[in-house]
């Protein structure tokens, strides 16, 4: 025990030399500050040096002009459809229902909405023809007469009757300011209703119907110069 254990060298390369030629015999020992610093400062330049390739912004930051435009110029590359969604579902376009002059309740614009823009999702419950056929007997029978059901495809339709949005209350119109279409997201088939042209405030909210021809006809009340009479 009165041995006096060797001191540790150093090496050319800055690391101890081990005497016994293993690190873990000779425990625990302090590393010089001048050591740690370099080894630091070392880390700390390379942690902070950006790789060759990327490409670092510096300066303020984007106006919302700016992030528009490069907002626009991902539409080129990315689904232009799916970007317009997601922006809707972040955030909601304000809208009200109440009483149109057109029919019953109608959808109108609170805030100001440009050309081509999604203006709000048709949301029900997605059910076969059959159930449809069904249900719109018993709608029928409890005196709803309104119809509320929309036909994504030939094997699906949404209805809006009693589990919907506001979309529910668009009210038909020849010549619309609004039209819908049928986009997937997620493997899921959605209908969006779009801006057709710039809509104002208070302006009401419509798209045509453009329900199938059928013997027993639908008048229309929309009012417009080239109306065409009935909906079907």
């Amino acid at each position: 025990t009165s041995f006096s254990t060797p001191k540790k060298k150093k090496r050319d390369d800055g690391m101890r030399e081990h005497v016994t030629g293993c690190a873990r015999s000779e425990g625990y020992y302090k590393i010089d500050k001048k050591d740690k610093l370099k080894y630091l400062n070392n880390s700390r330049a390379f942690a902070e040096e950006p790789p060759a390739d990327t490409q670092v912004r510096t300066g303020p930051p984007l106006t919302a002009g700016e992030q528009r435009r490069l907002l626009s110029s991902f539409t080129g590359s990315c689904d232009s459809d799916l970007l317009k969604f997601n922006q809707l579902k972040f955030r909601k376009k304000k809208l009200k229902f109440c009483k149109s002059h057109i029919h019953d309740w109608g959808l109108f614009a609170m805030e100001p909405i440009a050309a081509d823009e999604m203006v709000i999702e048709y949301v029900g419950q997605n059910i076969r023809q059959v159930i449809a056929d069904m249900r719109e007997k018993r709608y029928e029978d409890e005196g709803i007469g309104s119809s509320y059901m929309f036909r994504v495809d030939h094997d699906t339709i949404i209805d809006a009757t009693k589990c919907g949005n506001f979309a529910r209350f668009i009210n038909h119109s020849c010549n619309p300011n609004c039209y819908a279409k049928v986009i997937t997201v997620e493997s899921q088939k959605k209908i969006v209703i779009y801006s057709k042209q710039h809509i104002n405030v208070n302006e009401e909210i419509t798209y045509d119907y453009k329900f199938p021809i059928e013997d027993v006809k639908i008048p229309c009340l929309c009012g417009s110069e080239n109306c065409r009479g009935t909906l079907n």
